[in-house]
C-alpha cells in the first residue's frame, strides 16, 4: 500500500457528529447522490472535487451552480481513469453504481484512501440525536415496504420520509435542518458495498434473489452485501420465515445485545412473528405476552385496494414488513392500520390502471428480474403476460415453468426474445405466443408504435375475468429509455383502449 504523507485519518475521527471541515472530499459520480454530498459537505467547509464520466449539458449546467459555491466539478472519462495528480484526497465517496474494480477507486484503496458510500458519511455526520434509522433492502419490493413504512410512520404523527434509493438522499434526510424523527431507508446491495456502519434501529431484508452478478461478482458476495443491513441492528432483525437465505442472514448478523429476530410470514405467526390469520395482519412480536397472545393490526378488507383481487402475496409480505418495522419503533397498532388502509401503490409497481369489458390492465414494468415477475404472475389465474427485454444473462426456465398454468397468451417484446420463446415451446406448447416486430425503436415515435401494437396483441387475447400484465423479467435499455418509460407508454396505450371502464 502507497502511504501518504499530510493526510487526514478520516477514519479515525470522532463521529456521529462527523465534523468534515477542512476536509479533502472526492466525489465520485455527479448523479443524485453526488451532487447531494457535495452540497452538504461543501456548506460545512469541506474542500470539494466531483468527477464525473459524462460531460452532458445536464451535468454541465448542475455544475454551474456548485462552483458558484466553491465545489470544483471535473467532466469528461480522463477525470474519472485515476485519482487527480493536482491535490492530495482525504476521502473518496462513490455514487452506488460505480464498480469496486472501477481505476479510481481501485488507486484509492491502494493509497489507503478510504472509499465511502453517501449512506456511510450520512450516518458518521448525523448528529447523536439525530433520526432513528429503519432500513430495508432485498431483491424485490424494497420501494413498495419503504412507502408503506413512511406512511404508516406518518400516521403515527412521526415526521418520517422515505429515503436513499427512493425519494431523499440520505444525507440530505440525516442533517435535515428542522430534524426528522425517523427514516425509512431503502438501500440497494451496491449502497451497501460501500457502507460499513449503518447501525440501523431496526432493518429488514425482504429477500434475495440472483441480481446484479455482472456487479458483484458471485451470488455469495450479493447476498453478503444485502445482509450488511443488519450489521449493528439494535432493536429487530426483521426477516421472511420462508426464506433461508434471510435467515442465515441474520443469525450471522453481529447486532447490538438485545436485537431480536422477528420473522413475517402468510401463515398464522408464531412467537416473535407477524403473519396473516383470515385476511388480517397479526402481530405475535410486539406484545408482553407473545406466547400466548397477538395483536390485529388490519381487519379484513383493509389491503384489498392493494391489487384487483385483493392484496397479492408479495404485497401482503411487503406490509408485514413495514409493519414489523413500525412496531419495533414503538408505532401502536392503530397507526399501522391507519397507514395501510391510506396506502396506495406507486407508479409502476403492480400498478392497476383499468378494468376494461371485464380485463384488468396490471403495469409491474418494475418487475426487472425473472424473481419480481414471477410475484406478478402469482397474483392473477388467467393472464396474457407481456414479457421480455435485456435479461442479462438470467434463466427464465423456473419463471415459466412456476408460470404456464396461469398464462392464456404471451406477448413478447425484447431485441432477443429466445429464452422466453424456448422455455415458452417446453412449459406452454400450446399456448398462443405473439412476438412483437421491434422494428426501429430509437426515437419516442417508433417506441410508442411498439407499445401499442403489444397491447393490442394484448387485447385481442385477452378475455373477461383475465388481467394483462405487464411483468417483463427483464431490463429495457435494449429497447426503452428505462423501465419507467417502459411502463408510461404501456398506460398511455392503454388509455387508447375502446371499451367499458369499470
Amino acid at each position: 500500500m502507497t502511504q501518504r504523507t499530510g493526510a487526514v485519518d478520516v477514519e479515525q475521527l470522532p463521529w456521529p457528529g462527523l465534523d468534515v471541515t477542512g476536509l479533502r472530499i472526492l466525489v465520485a459520480g455527479f448523479g443524485v447522490s453526488g451532487y447531494a454530498v457535495a452540497d452538504q459537505t461543501m456548506q460545512r467547509g469541506a474542500r470539494v472535487l466531483v468527477v464525473d464520466g459524462a460531460d452532458t449539458p445536464e451535468n454541465r449546467e448542475r455544475a454551474q451552480v456548485l462552483e458558484v459555491l466553491g465545489v470544483e466539478v471535473r467532466l469528461g472519462q480522463t477525470e474519472t481513469s485515476a485519482l487527480p495528480q493536482d491535490r492530495d484526497i482525504d476521502l473518496v465517496v462513490t455514487s452506488p453504481g460505480w464498480r469496486p474494480s472501477q481505476p479510481l477507486l481501485a488507486e484509492a484503496r491502494e493509497q489507503g484512501i478510504p472509499v465511502w458510500s453517501e449512506v456511510e458519511l450520512a450516518r458518521r455526520m448525523q448528529a447523536p440525536d439525530g433520526p432513528a434509522w429503519l432500513g430495508i433492502t432485498g431483491t424485490n419490493g424494497k420501494t413498495t415496504t419503504v412507502t408503506m413504512l413512511e406512511t404508516i410512520l406518518r400516521a403515527a404523527g412521526l415526521r418520517a420520509v422515505a429515503c436513499g434509493n427512493v425519494g431523499l438522499p440520505v444525507i440530505e434526510a440525516a442533517l435535515d435542518p428542522e430534524g426528522y424523527d425517523v427514516l425509512a431507508i431503502e438501500l440497494s446491495s451496491f449502497q451497501l458495498h460501500w457502507t460499513q456502519h449503518l447501525q440501523c434501529e431496526s432493518a429488514a431484508v425482504l429477500n434475495v434473489s440472483d441480481d446484479h452478478l455482472d456487479w458483484h461478482g458471485s451470488a455469495q458476495e450479493y447476498a453478503r452485501a444485502k445482509g450488511t443491513i443488519y450489521e449493528g441492528v439494535q432493536r429487530a432483525c426483521v426477516y421472511a420465515t420462508a426464506d433461508d437465505t434471510t435467515r442465515h442472514l441474520v443469525e450471522r448478523a453481529d447486532v447490538l445485545e438485545g436485537a431480536r429476530a422477528i420473522g413475517i410470514t402468510l401463515g398464522a405467526p408464531g412467537p416473535s412473528e407477524l403473519g396473516i390469520v383470515d385476511g388480517m395482519l397479526i402481530d405475535r412480536a410486539f406484545l408482553a405476552d407473545r406466547r400466548r397472545q397477538a395483536l390485529q393490526l388490519t381487519e379484513p378488507g383493509d389491503l384489498d385496494h392493494l391489487g384487483p383481487h385483493g392484496a397479492p402475496p408479495h404485497i401482503l409480505l411487503d406490509a408485514l414488513a413495514a409493519a414489523a418495522l413500525a412496531r419495533s419503533h414503538g408505532v401502536e397498532p392503530a397507526a399501522v392500520q391507519a397507514g395501510l388502509r391510506a396506502y396506495r401503490i406507486a407508479q409502476h409497481r403492480a400498478e392497476h390502471l383499468a378494468t376494461i369489458d371485464g380485463v384488468h390492465w396490471i403495469d409491474d414494468t418494475k418487475a426487472t428480474n425473472p424473481a419480481a415477475a414471477r410475484a406478478s404472475l402469482a397474483a392473477s389465474d388467467q393472464i396474457v403476460w407481456i414479457a421480455g427485454g435485456d435479461l442479462k444473462g438470467a434463466d427464465v426456465d423456473e419463471l415459466v415453468s412456476a408460470a404456464a398454468p396461469r398464462l392464456i397468451g404471451a406477448i413478447l417484446l425484447g431485441v432477443d426474445t429466445t429464452a422466453f420463446e424456448q422455455a415458452l415451446s417446453r412449459h406452454a406448447p400450446t399456448l398462443p405466443v405473439i412476438r412483437v416486430d421491434p422494428g426501429q425503436t430509437g426515437d419516442v415515435e417508433n417506441r410508442t408504435r411498439l407499445m401499442r401494437n403489444a397491447v393490442q396483441a394484448a387485447h385481442e387475447l385477452a378475455v373477461p375475468g383475465s388481467t394483462v400484465l405487464l411483468a417483463p423479467a427483464a431490463a429495457s435499455v435494449d429497447q426503452f429509455r428505462d423501465y419507467a418509460e417502459r411502463g408510461d407508454l404501456f398506460a398511455a396505450a392503454v388509455t387508447e383502449l375502446p371499451g367499458e371502464r369499470a
